[in-house]
């Protein structure tokens, strides 16, 4: 009988189907039948940050993919992959310590400003109206992330498994708010997506073999403009569209759909 799939990282530790071994902090945590386990494992799920970078440099196959795990939560590495891949992404600046003198010099208010690591669910974003509010921000922020302001009250979230689009939808900003994060109040609407926001999704996750992803996309003037994208992304829109990413998941990965196949 074959090996049941090796997963670390607990996203799918309710299905029996997977066998979750659960984070240790090092190797010889683990009981000699689990490290017999990952060492004969052809896959490893959710192998954490902890062990994605070491399973991927020992040729052992990882999923998400490496990629995912190094982009997530940092925008900075982030834009650096939309403009190096050539991807339409808002006019973004990174400013280091006494460079920071020079954001008005680059950008005109109102502009967003965002924690540039470590930030999600819309946290750690905020539109700088004036001179007292990027004071304020610059006090806390070291490193400033500066981005052009959208012309927007709402984005598009599309959720890719494999590359492949499983849902997307629309995410409105609640009224008196600029950020659209359902977990910030932001409504789902899954009415007219447009179709190349989510084609722009699906060519930057290729671009950056982010194979688990929730990309974000703004649409101005008819143009699509990426904006970030979240490994970790909330489920509150699949759950509405009546899809349970969790399921799909396993169900892709006993089908030996996951990690994908190398393009």
């Amino acid at each position: 009988m074959s090996q049941p799939p090796v997963a670390i990282g607990a996203r799918l530790q309710d299905f029996p189907q997977i066998t979750t071994l659960g984070l240790r902090p090092n190797l010889g945590d683990y009981p000699p039948e689990h490290q017999a386990l990952i060492q004969a494992a052809g896959v490893i799920y959710y192998p954490t940050d902890a062990f994605a970078a070491q399973f991927a440099a020992l040729g052992k196959r990882i999923f998400p993919s490496l990629e995912c795990h190094l982009f997530e939560g940092d925008k900075i590495k982030q834009t650096n992959l939309f403009n190096l891949a050539g991807l339409p992404h808002p006019r973004t600046r990174v400013f280091y310590g006494r460079q920071r003198r020079q954001i008005r010099d680059h950008f005109r208010f109102p502009f967003i400003a965002k924690t540039p690591r470590g930030s999600f669910r819309g946290r750690g974003v905020f539109l700088i109206e004036d001179q007292a509010g990027l004071d304020a921000y610059l006090a806390h922020h070291p490193v400033a992330y500066i981005q052009e302001r959208l012309p927007i009250e709402r984005d598009v979230r599309v959720v890719l498994i494999g590359f492949e689009p499983v849902c997307a939808y629309w995410r409105l900003a609640p009224e008196g708010d600029f950020r659209s994060n359902i977990a910030q109040g932001g409504q789902v609407d899954f009415n007219s997506v447009p179709p190349e926001a989510v084609d722009l999704a699906v060519k930057a996750a290729r671009a950056g073999n982010l194979d688990e992803v929730g990309m974000d996309v703004a649409m101005v003037e008819g143009r699509p403009f990426l904006l970030e994208f979240n490994v970790k992304y909330g489920r509150q829109g699949p759950r509405q569209a009546g899809i349970d990413i969790k399921q799909l998941l396993v169900d892709k990965i006993l089908a030996g759909e996951l990690p994908p196949e190398e393009s």
